[in-house]
C-alpha cells in the first residue's frame, strides 16, 4: 500500500524506468527481490518492515554486559551483537599469562558455558536474534550459545542469529587468528555442515569487509576482497561434499558504511550484483536465496574522532542513512564517544535512537531502492562493479584468496590505500572536521566509561571455582575425542567440541587442544 508524502502526494512502493525517463535501456537493474538483486534482496524491503536494529555491545564481565543488553532491548533494540574481549577472540582463558591486562577491555570475557549463561540470563533466546563477532574460535562460542539455549529449554532449530566466523579477513586486516588457513577453513566447513542439520535458522558466517575498511581499504577493495573470501569459503564447502544450495542461503556479509554516501550506496548495489552472478554462473546455485547477498552494516568507527566527539553524531547519522539507502538487512550505529572509550549508557541509547529516527521519522522506508535511476548512483555502481571485478580477477590470478593472503597481496593493497588516505588527511586535501579544519583551541573535558581492572581477578576466581567443581575425567575424555576428530577428516569437530564444552571445558583448553593438532599461524612477514 502506497504511503503519502507530507504534502499528501502518493509515494509508490516501487518506482521503475517508466516513472521518469526509461533510464535502464539494458534492463540490467531488474526488480527488487529478483536476480541480480541490484535493487535489494527482498521485493518490499523496508516498506514491509524495517531493517534489524542491532547494537554492538560487550565489556567487562558477563554480568555487566547482560545489564547493557537488557537496557538496549528495553529501548527497542531488535537484535543483540556481542563484542568479546581479546583473550576470548584469541582462544585464551582469562587466567592465561597472555590475557593479563586485556580481560574485559574491548568486549566481554567468556571463558566457559557458565559465563555464557550469565551473559544471556533473563533474555529469551528464541525471541532475540544474536550476532557474535568471533572468528577463530567461532565454533566454540556458537556451541556455548546453543548449550545455553538448551538449558533454557529452547530447541536449536528455534534460535536465530549470526556467527561472524570469517577467519580469512583476520589474516588480511585484523590479526586475531589462531590456526593456519587450511584447518581454519576445515573448521568453517564443519560449522556449515553442523548448522545445516542442527541450527537451520542460524547464519553460519558473516563474511566481513568491515575490518578491511577500518584498516584503510577503499570501497572497491572492501567488496572485492570480501567477495573473493566468500568464493573461497564456498569452494571449501563444495570440496567437502556439500551442495551449494544446502549452505549458501545462510551465508551473510558484513560491510562498513562511510560518510561518502553516494559511493557507499553504489558499493552495496554493486556487491549484490557481483555476488548474484558469481553464485549463479560460477557455482551453479539454483535457489534464489543462494544468490542473494544479505548483509549487516556498521557505521565507520575509523571515521570517528576524539576531537569534538559530538560531531560524530552527525557522521553516524549520515553513515546510517547510506546503509539504509544501500539496502542493508541489519545495522549497528556507533556511539559518538567510541573514539575515546567504550560507549556510555547514554551514548549507546543515542546511537540506537539514530536508527529509530531514520526508520520512523523519514520517508526513506516508504519506497524500495530510492536511488534507482539516479544518473550519478547508477554510473558509480557500474564503475565500482567494474573495478571490484578487476581486483577479484587479480586475486584469482594468484590462485584465490588463500594463496593471495600467503603472498601478502590484499594486505599490501590495503596498506597502500591507507597510506594515501593518511597523506591526504595530513596535507588537508581530505577534510576531517574538528581535526585538520574547524578545530578548537582547547577540547572540552569528557568523562568516559572505564572498565574496572578488578574484573580480571574476578574472572580468574570464577575459572578456579569452575575447574574445582567439574568432572575433570569427563573433560579430559571429551578433549581427547575432539583431538582425534581434528586429526582426521571423517568426523565433524563440532560434535566432540560440544561434548567438551558441555562438560565445562574452557575456551583456552579447547583451543589449546586444537593448537596441539593444527599448530598456530605465523604470517610470512613476521620473520
Amino acid at each position: 500500500m502506497a504511503r503519502e508524502s507530507e504534502s499528501g502526494l502518493p509515494i509508490e512502493q516501487v518506482y521503475g524506468p517508466d516513472a521518469l525517463t526509461g533510464w535502464d535501456p539494458a534492463g540490467r537493474l531488474g526488480e527488487p527481490g529478483a536476480y541480480p538483486f541490484t535493487r535489494g534482496v527482498y521485493p518490499s524491503m523496508y516498506s514491509g518492515r524495517p531493517w534489524t536494529m542491532r547494537q554492538y555491545a560487550g565489556f567487562g564481565t558477563a554480568t555487566e554486559s547482560n545489564a547493557r543488553y537488557r537496557q538496549l532491548i528495553a529501548h527497542g533494540t531488535m537484535g543483540l551483537s556481542v563484542a568479546f574481549d581479546l583473550p576470548t577472540q584469541m582462544g585464551h582463558d582469562s587466567d592465561a599469562p597472555l590475557a593479563h591486562g586485556e580481560v574485559g577491555k574491548v568486549g566481554v570475557a567468556i571463558d566457559s558455558v557458565e559465563d555464557m549463561k550469565v551473559l544471556f540470563d533473563g533474555i529469551p533466546l528464541d525471541k532475540v536474534s544474536t550476532s557474535m563477532t568471533i572468528n577463530a574460535p567461532a565454533a566454540l562460542l556458537l556451541l556455548m550459545y546453543q548449550l545455553v539455549a538448551e538449558e533454557q529449554g529452547i530447541a536449536a532449530d528455534k534460535i536465530t542469529g549470526t556467527v561472524q566466523n570469517d577467519v580469512l579477513k583476520e589474516y588480511i586486516a585484523r590479526g586475531t587468528y589462531i590456526f593456519p588457513p587450511k584447518p581454519s577453513l576445515r573448521l568453517t566447513a564443519d560449522i556449515f555442515e553442523y548448522c545445516r542439520t542442527e541450527m537451520p535458522k542460524w547464519n553460519t558466517i558473516s563474511i566481513s569487509g568491515y575490518h578491511m575498511a577500518e584498516a584503510g581499504a577503499s570501497p572497491v577493495q572492501e567488496i572485492a576482497f570480501t567477495l573473493a573470501d566468500g568464493i573461497e569459503y564456498v569452494r571449501t564447502a563444495v570440496a567437502a561434499g556439500m551442495d551449494v544450495d544446502d549452505f549458501a542461503p545462510r551465508l551473510s556479509f558484513f560491510f562498513v558504511s562511510r560518510t561518502t554516501l553516494l559511493e557507499e550506496v553504489a558499493k552495496f548495489r554493486a556487491a549484490r550484483r557481483i555476488w548474484a552472478r558469481v553464485m549463479r554462473e560460477q557455482f551453479g546455485a539454483r535457489d534464489p536465496r543462494s544468490q542473494m547477498l544479505r548483509f549487516h552494516t556498521q557505521t565507520a568507527g575509523v571515521q570517528l574522532t576524539a576531537q569534538q566527539p559530538e560531531v560524530n553524531l552527525v557522521r553516524v547519522a549520515l553513515q546510517g542513512l547510506a546503509a539504509v539507502l544501500g539496502g542493508t538487512q541489519s545495522l549497528h550505529t556507533n556511539a559518538f564517544d567510541e573514539a575515546i572509550a567504550l560507549p556510555t549508557d547514554k551514548s549507546a541509547r543515542l546511537a540506537l535512537r539514530t536508527q529509530q529516527v531514520l526508520a520512523y521519522e523519514t520517508d526513506v522506508t516508504a519506497t524500495v531502492d530510492p536511488f534507482a535511476g539516479s544518473y550519478a548512483v547508477e554510473r558509480l555502481t557500474d564503475e565500482v562493479e567494474a573495478a571490484a571485478v578487476d581486483l577479484m580477477r587479480r586475486v584469482e590470478d594468484l590462485g584465490g584468496a588463500v594463496s593471495a593472503i600467503e603472498r601478502g597481496f590484499q594486505k599490501e593493497e590495503i596498506e597502500r590505500s591507507a597510506y594515501r588516505i593518511q597523506q591526504e588527511t595530513d596535507s588537508g586535501e581530505r577534510v576531517v572536521v574538528g581535526v585538520n579544519r574547524f578545530a578548537l583551541e582547547e577540547e572540552e573535558p569528557y568523562d568516559p566509561l572505564r572498565v574496572d581492572p578488578a574484573i580480571e581477578a574476578q574472572q580468574v576466581e570464577r575459572l578456579a571455582a569452575l575447574r574445582a567443581s567439574r568432572d575433570q575425567a569427563a573433560v579430559d575424555a571429551a578433549l581427547s575425542a575432539m583431538r582425534r576428530a581434528a586429526e582426521g577428516t571423517d568426523v565433524n569437530v563440532l560434535h566432540p567440541m560440544k561434548d567438551a564444552l558441555r562438560a565445562r571445558a574452557t575456551v583456552g583448553e579447547v583451543c589449546g587442544a586444537l593448537r596441539e593438532v593444527w599448530g598456530t599461524y605465523v604470517p610470512a612477514d613476521a620473520f
